[in-house]
């Protein structure tokens, strides 16, 4: 089993390296510049409105932003908390202190630079998605990469063959990350911080080199998870809808009570998240230093990992919420790049670097610190072993409503390439394979998330690019009527018959 697991790092590893070092985050950033600028830099210019849209949309009396309009589709909060629940998991936890145990504090920088241009890579996928979405034999919305991609750039002159392999190609990784990112390594950080906490001094053994802690905790993830996930997207909606908006605000709570008992070290964890932003040089002792390169690939890997923007993933259950302006919902994917890295990261990256466990003037871990319960060590520090059952109970509800979410993505992927009747058996599998995350390595684990990842990611930012003039396109449009008042006719699909479908529901 372990020769096994080697061989797959080693490959992974070369084919990780391409996909993140040698391309991956230009395209990433580069994307994310692109869509800001030609989009007026939305999210700034137009700050007052999408916050008006969303988040403040739900204090508003009879708003339509919790209603469903019929049963085939989902309210625009139950699409942000199933995308939310799909990106608030492990990356926001142990990647935010993985990222920093690797690339120290000012990796935290390039998260935050990263979310930023992010959070128009997400709005233009969201745009993109309601605007090519389609009904499925079942009359549910189906959207996602593959139809802009397909519909979208397909439609260029000489792109048809293109757009086709690209489409497909995404839909294939989609399934592939859905195992990775969406499952095996979250189901990993869960088993890591429930061991932590409530099995420390616990063995009972071993089944073929397998602890049988481990075992008994990937059994009890699998039928849990297997009785919502089965049940389809109105189930895994629902309980999204109940659990997100709890989880975050405790995470948020406990985290803000650490950061308020380490005050005093405010102004040196934010002094050192920007002076080691561009790179730590050795310091006296003989500690090597960390090179910026890596810096800005952890910060954006780990970036990406968390809020998923660039990814084309959560895309698919925003396109099946019941809003009509591909734009309201591009504005909902704003918020959630906002609210997963600018809010839940950061809270996480003041908890670590406020911790002790990370020295702040060289930006080095101190020796023995283990990233993946680092975060469970800091609020241990302060509030005692509940402390840490809190960072296993909040790990829990984060990562495994992640894999929750992941599922409908990976379902909406192989719809896509094999029809409805493939989506049953894709869930049997991914349900299954709840167990291997709890017995594979945290390091193998996380790698072939973070490859997936970028393999997923790159004919999504090809797509996005190649349709910039129709996002500007919609998004002027949107604006002009929305915002200035002015009487033209909106842009809401690219097929007449849905254009006139949606003009005539209720939003």
């Amino acid at each position: 089993m372990t020769d096994f697991f080697d061989r797959i790092a080693a490959v992974n590893s070369v084919i990780n390296d391409f996909v993140w070092v040698k391309i991956g985050l230009i395209l990433l950033i580069g994307t994310g510049i692109l869509m800001t600028c030609c989009t007026g830099f939305f999210q700034i210019s137009h700050i007052g409105h999408w916050w008006k849209m969303t988040i403040g949309s739900l204090f508003v009396r009879d708003s339509n932003t919790t209603k469903k309009t019929d049963r085939k589709t989902i309210s625009q909060f139950q699409a942000l908390c199933t995308a939310l629940a799909a990106t608030i998991g492990t990356g926001n936890i142990a990647g935010v202190s993985a990222a920093i145990v690797i690339g120290g504090p000012g990796a935290v920088f390039w998260m935050w630079v990263a979310a930023f241009f992010g959070m128009m890579t997400n709005f233009s996928e969201n745009v993109l998605g309601i605007y090519f979405r389609r009904r499925n034999t079942d009359g549910e919305w189906s959207g996602g990469a593959m139809y802009y991609l397909k519909d979208g750039l397909g439609k260029y002159k000489n792109c048809k063959l293109i757009g086709s392999v690209l489409a497909t190609l995404f839909a294939i990784f989609a399934v592939l990350a859905s195992f990775g990112i969406g499952n095996m390594g979250q189901v990993n950080k869960i088993t890591l911080n429930l061991q932590s906490a409530f099995f420390k001094n616990v063995s009972l053994g071993q089944i073929a080199g397998i602890p049988v802690i481990n075992l008994l905790i990937g059994v009890a993830l699998m039928i849990l998870g297997g009785l919502i996930i089965i049940g389809g997207l109105q189930r895994i909606a629902a309980f999204a809808e109940r659990i997100v908006p709890f989880m975050a605000v405790l995470y948020v709570v406990g985290a803000t009570a650490i950061f308020l008992m380490n005050i005093q070290m405010a102004g040196a964890v934010f002094a050192s998240i920007f002076r080691f932003a561009f790179g730590v040089k050795a310091v006296a002792g003989g500690a090597a230093g960390i090179a910026i390169s890596q810096i800005i690939t952890q910060g954006c890997k780990r970036g990406v990992f968390s809020n998923e923007a660039g990814l084309g993933s959560s895309v698919m259950v925003h396109s099946s919420s019941n809003v009509k302006e591909p734009v309201k919902q591009g504005m909902w994917g704003i918020f959630e790049v906002f609210f997963d890295t600018f809010v839940v990261c950061t809270f996480t990256a003041v908890v670590v670097l406020s911790s002790g466990y990370i020295d702040l003037q060289t930006g080095m871990a101190v020796a023995g610190v283990n990233d993946a319960t680092l975060v469970s060590q800091a609020f241990g520090k302060v509030f005692g072993h509940a402390g840490e059952i809190f960072v296993a109970i909040a790990m829990l509800l984060f990562a495994f409503t992640t894999v929750l979410g992941w599922s409908q993505y990976g379902s909406k992927a192989v719809e896509y390439l094999f029809g409805d009747k493939g989506v049953k058996v894709y869930k049997v599998i991914f349900v299954l394979m709840i167990i291997s995350g709890s017995v594979m390595t945290s390091s193998l684990a996380w790698d072939i998330s973070d490859t997936f990842n970028g393999l997923m990611m790159i004919p999504n930012l090809i797509g996005v690019v190649a349709l910039i003039p129709l996002v500007s396109r919609i998004t002027k449009n949107y604006v002009a009527r929305q915002v200035k008042g002015e009487t033209i006719d909106p842009i809401l699909s690219y097929d007449p018959a849905i254009q006139a479908e949606v003009l005539n529901q209720e939003d």
